[in-house]
C-alpha cells in the first residue's frame, strides 16, 4: 500500500493496542514540553532563518524538542516511521508513521505569544488515526482518535465537541496569515472572510484546537506541510468536525486546508473556496 506522506510502498500491519499508542503519544508530548519550556520567553533565544524568499525561523527549542520526541519514539515505537519538520524522515516497518512538528508557530514562539503548539499525529496508509495538539505554556492538551476527544488543562479535563451548525454570516473564521498563499488563494480566503461575522489572524495550530473545543467555526490555510495538518485533522474529526482541502478531498498530505466545526458550515465555505483554481 502506498504511503501518502512519503510516496513509498509499505505493508499495512494489524493495528497495535490503542492504549499503548496513546501512551506513547503523551510521552512524546511530555518530552517536547520539557525540552521547549526553558527556552520560551528566555533572553538570548537562538533563532535562524531557514527560508528562501521569506522569513522562516527555526529556534534551538524546535531542534531540541524534535530530538527529544524522536528519542522517545526510538525507545517506545522503534518500528514506526517518523516524519518531522526539523530532521530527515525515518523509515519504518510497522505501517504506522508519527508525523511531528515540535513547534508549530515558531514566529509566535519567538515573539512570546502562546498560540504556538506541539503537533503529534499517528497515521496509517489512509491518513491520521490519532492526534495531539499540546500547548505547553498554558498547559492545555487536546487529543482525538481511538474513540477519544478530550481536553485537559488548568480547568481540568472535559470532552471536546465542535460547534453545531449556524449560518456562515454568524461564523468565526481563523487563519494564520492575512495573506494566504497565492493571489488566487488569498481571493478565495477573502470570499469567505467577507461573509463571516468575525475573522481573527495569527493563531497557528491553536486555531485548530479552538475548532475542536467548540469556540471557532472555520480555519482556512494554504501552503501547509503534512506535519502542519495531520494532528489537527485527527483532533477536529474526533470532536465532530470536518477537515479537507479546498476541493473536499483528504488533506493530510498538506496544501490548502479547510477545517470546519460541522458538515453544514464546511459545505458553505467549500462552495466559495472550490472556485479557486488548482495551483
Amino acid at each position: 500500500m502506498m504511503d501518502p506522506l512519503t510516496g513509498a510502498l509499505r505493508p499495512r500491519h494489524d493495528q497495535p493496542d490503542p492504549a499503548a499508542l496513546i501512551a506513547a503519544a503523551h510521552a512524546v508530548a511530555d518530552a517536547a514540553r520539557a525540552a521547549i519550556l526553558p527556552h520560551f520567553r528566555s533572553t538570548g533565544l537562538v533563532t535562524e532563518d531557514k527560508g528562501v524568499g521569506r522569513f522562516d525561523p527555526v529556534t534551538e527549542a524546535d531542534r531540541a524538542a524534535e530530538a527529544a520526541m524522536r528519542a522517545v519514539l526510538a525507545r517506545l515505537r522503534p518500528d514506526d516511521a517518523i516524519l518531522g519538520e526539523e530532521e530527515a524522515a525515518k523509515p519504518g516497518t510497522s505501517g504506522l508513521t508519527w508525523v511531528i512538528d515540535p513547534i508549530d508557530g515558531t514566529r509566535a514562539f519567538m515573539s512570546g505569544t502562546p498560540s504556538w503548539g506541539v503537533l503529534i499525529a499517528l497515521t496509517d496508509a489512509d491518513g491520521p488515526i490519532y492526534g495531539l495538539i499540546d500547548q505547553p505554556y498554558i498547559g492545555e492538551r487536546f487529543e482525538g482518535g481511538f474513540g477519544r476527544a478530550a481536553l485537559s488543562g488548568p480547568q481540568g479535563a472535559r470532552p471536546l465537541a465542535t460547534r453545531p451548525p449556524r449560518p456562515l454570516s454568524e461564523a468565526v473564521l481563523f487563519t494564520t496569515f492575512p495573506e494566504v498563499g497565492t493571489p488566487a488563494e488569498r481571493a478565495g480566503f477573502e470570499a469567505v472572510r467577507d461573509r463571516v461575522r468575525l475573522t481573527r489572524y495569527g493563531m497557528d495550530c491553536y486555531a485548530y484546537a479552538l475548532v475542536a473545543a467548540g469556540q471557532v467555526d472555520l480555519v482556512i490555510e494554504a501552503g501547509l506541510a503534512p506535519y502542519d495538518i495531520c494532528a489537527p485533522i485527527a483532533v477536529i474529526e474526533a470532536a465532530g468536525g470536518v477537515v479537507t482541502d479546498w476541493r473536499g478531498r483528504p488533506v493530510h498530505g498538506g496544501g490548502r486546508a479547510l477545517a470546519a466545526a460541522n458538515p453544514e458550515i464546511h459545505a458553505a465555505a467549500l462552495a466559495l473556496l472550490s472556485q479557486v483554481p488548482d495551483a
